[in-house]
């Protein structure tokens, strides 16, 4: 009797040590785990910082590119018109009143590419109008005809993301007016539930292979994706045209 109740009390205190080290081990598991996601987490968001701010310099310096593109192609032209109109008008009211207007239409343009480009004008306008302002652009220089349509109900989606679902965008704006030989060009939103479908198209000349496109943004863009967790293709076929599919959850 005397040694099962000593074999009793053994096992008791077996357990008495047994839980307090379990419970000791158990917690320097679950700390350690907790600091190796907190680590993984600051690493996450260190290494988004790091995209972000190597994204905003290309974005910058395609930026200044399409500036200088538009500038010297567009606005530049019509400035040359109305100089010449100017040279030739012979002090005709006509056809000063009609430089002047070349020259509106210059300012008015220079104005637009300002609001383009700037990012707080963008995060003002919101995307939807920021694409319709793009839009409104190029008909205005009859540079493309294109179509923009809205489907489902317009979700509310951060700034930052905003922006650069417009960059992208804009990248490939960029790409069919300067490369694509494109006459027509169109844009659809889609929204289902907590997602955003887009999908740009035009009836340029397109391109064989992927490789094709890397010089003229394709790289930029999914990188751009990526950082907002997008889902980027881009689909195209000699003398077919390109199209441009975004696919972008709406937290």
């Amino acid at each position: 009797m005397l040694q099962q109740n000593e074999e009793i009390l053994f096992v008791i205190f077996g357990i008495m040590v047994l839980v307090p080290i379990s419970m000791v081990i158990l917690f320097l598991v679950f700390n350690k785990r907790k600091n190796k996601l907190l680590r993984e987490q600051t690493e996450a968001k260190r290494r988004f910082e790091k995209e972000i701010a190597e994204t905003q310099v290309e974005i910058r310096e395609e930026t200044l590119r399409n500036i200088s593109w538009e500038l010297h192609d567009n606005i530049g032209q019509l400035i040359t018109l109305a100089k010449v109109y100017l040279q030739n008008s012979d002090n005709d009211p006509g056809k000063i009143n009609e430089s002047m207007e070349i020259i509106g239409n210059a300012l008015n343009e220079v104005r637009a590419l300002s609001r383009s480009i700037n990012p707080e004008s963008v995060r003002n306008m919101g995307l939807i109008e920021a694409i319709n302002n793009e839009m409104e652009r190029f008909k205005r220089m009859n540079f493309i005809k294109t179509d923009f349509q809205i489907k489902g109900e317009p979700l509310q989606i951060p700034n930052k993301e905003e922006i650069i679902v417009f960059r992208i965008i804009q990248e490939f704006f960029s790409n069919t007016i300067k490369h694509s030989r494109a006459t027509e060009m169109d844009i659809e939103f889609l929204y289902d539930k907590d997602t955003l479908y887009i999908s740009c198209r035009d009836n340029g000349i397109g391109f064989n292979h992927e490789k094709e496109f890397e010089g003229i943004g394709l790289k930029n863009m999914k990188n751009r994706a990526k950082l907002i967790n997008a889902k980027l293709e881009i689909a195209s076929k000699a003398g077919k045209g390109t199209e441009l599919y975004i696919k972008k959850k709406i937290k």
